[in-house]
């Protein structure tokens, strides 16, 4: 067993989650606008999706990520109009008049959590990129044991949640200061980018047709 290998998973699961995409801004308006649980939740979605799609490359699973790389037409385009559906309810969502201090019922924390876990896991081409710097570090179960691979993932899926519970919890800081204004405007402005992220994504397909 070679510790090195979470290690080296925590860095690369960390430094996938952290450029800010679709998840990222989806996690900062679900933050200020139902709360840190909320945001933390969607972003475990999303390291969940991370920590399958680690697994598929960790282990060699080349059939089923080959499986998932050739249908990814039909991945981004419920991808895409999942981003477009998300983005105008988004736009479209007015902000309570107060900031909620209950506990977030089970049944929004599972849409949070089952929305960005689907979200993410619509992106077949996550696993090429988990791919290519799996191979760029040296990593992978041809280069180890199962156990040094396990290891790996389970490491991606460390470092991918702690960028999301950090996001989460620097953007619930602001939460107090944010009012009504700025919450309606944070709602037109993160509908508009998911928006604009579900009409690439289906732009994208002409180039699959």
């Amino acid at each position: 067993m070679d510790i090195s290998f979470w290690v080296r998973g925590l860095i690369l699961g960390f430094s996938i989650a952290a450029p800010v995409g679709p998840i990222g801004i989806l996690c900062i308006r679900r933050t200020l606008a139902e709360g840190r649980t909320v945001g933390v939740v969607s972003g475990l979605g999303a390291a969940t999706a991370d920590l399958v799609y680690g697994i598929l490359t960790g282990f060699g699973l080349t059939l089923v990520s080959s499986l998932l790389v050739g249908q990814q037409f039909w991945f981004r385009l419920i991808g895409g109009f999942f981003l477009l559906y998300l983005g105008v309810s988004t736009f479209l969502s007015r902000p309570a008049a107060q900031a909620a201090q209950v506990t977030p019922r089970s049944g929004r924390l599972a849409g949070a959590y089952f929305s960005t876990f689907l979200l993410t896991l619509s992106n077949p081409m996550t696993i090429l990129s988990f791919a290519a710097v799996f191979a760029g570090m040296g990593l992978g179960a041809a280069r180890g044991s199962y156990l040094d691979a396990g290891l790996l993932v389970l490491g991606v899926f460390v470092g991918s949640a702690a960028w999301w519970l950090l996001l989460s919890s620097g953007v619930s800081l602001l939460r107090s200061r944010v009012n009504h204004l700025v919450l309606t405007w944070v709602n037109r402005l993160a509908g508009g980018v998911l928006v604009v992220f579900g009409i690439l994504a289906l732009a994208g397909l002409v180039s699959l047709g």
